[in-house]
């Protein structure tokens, strides 16, 4: 009887250090690698954004009150558990339905990619939506690099910031925002192979730069 007891206690602490193991195991966030460049993977020109745009968007809208006309045909952007929508001070958080459900597409990657190299989940920042004409004239005078001829006039462009990121969980494993870009960079190629969108890396800007694609 006192073997028996003695094999199973020598059985119930392998057992646990097992599972304590395998708890240790499951915090350990696999490597994070890119094998590319974001300037020339993310590379795409004004001109294929605003073409893209042209088709998919809405008409130009010259401020604020000419953009509460074109609600019926735009959607509402609002902060969810895969990104948060920045207080926007130069544009507005509507977009057309193809380009808000190209954001949650890279949302849901984002927060998938993480969970398959048993990372921590962290939310991505929305800085920039769609802009009216008068809300351009007052980011130029503050951003002299920014254009006139924007594809976020169309509400089918918006800005996902590379370098903030929010992290939306207890685990103590962090990850770096040079390593969370490369995640994000990684979802985004992948799309931009699928054609499903446009994408610039904005270096000065801190923001990838994303425009919904016409379907092919």
């Amino acid at each position: 009887m006192e073997s028996s007891n003695k094999l199973l206690f020598a059985f119930l602490i392998v057992i646990l250090c097992l599972g304590l193991s395998s708890c240790k195991k499951d915090e350990t966030v696999k490597p994070v690698r890119f094998n590319g460049s974001y300037n020339r993977d993310f590379n795409d020109l004004n001109e294929y954004h605003l073409k893209s745009a042209e088709i998919l968007g809405v008409e130009l809208m010259a401020d604020r009150e000419a953009a509460e006309k074109k609600k019926d045909k735009l959607k509402e952007v609002k902060s969810n558990k895969n990104y948060e929508v920045e207080e926007l001070t130069h544009s507005i958080p509507f977009l057309v339905p193809q380009a808000l459900d190209l954001l949650n597409v890279i949302g849901e990657n984002f927060r998938d990619s993480l969970k398959n190299l048993n990372a921590p989940h962290y939310k991505l920042f929305v800085t920039s939506i769609t802009r009216t004409e008068d809300d351009i004239k007052r980011l130029r005078k503050k951003n002299t690099n920014s254009t006139e001829n924007s594809a976020h006039k169309y509400a089918t462009t918006f800005d996902i910031s590379w370098k903030r990121y929010q992290k939306d969980s207890k685990r103590k494993a962090d990850l770096t925002p040079e390593q969370l870009k490369m995640v994000l960079a990684s979802v985004l190629r992948d799309l931009k192979k699928e054609k499903k969108c446009y994408v610039k890396h904005e270096k000065n800007q801190g923001c990838f730069h994303i425009t919904v694609r016409v379907d092919e």
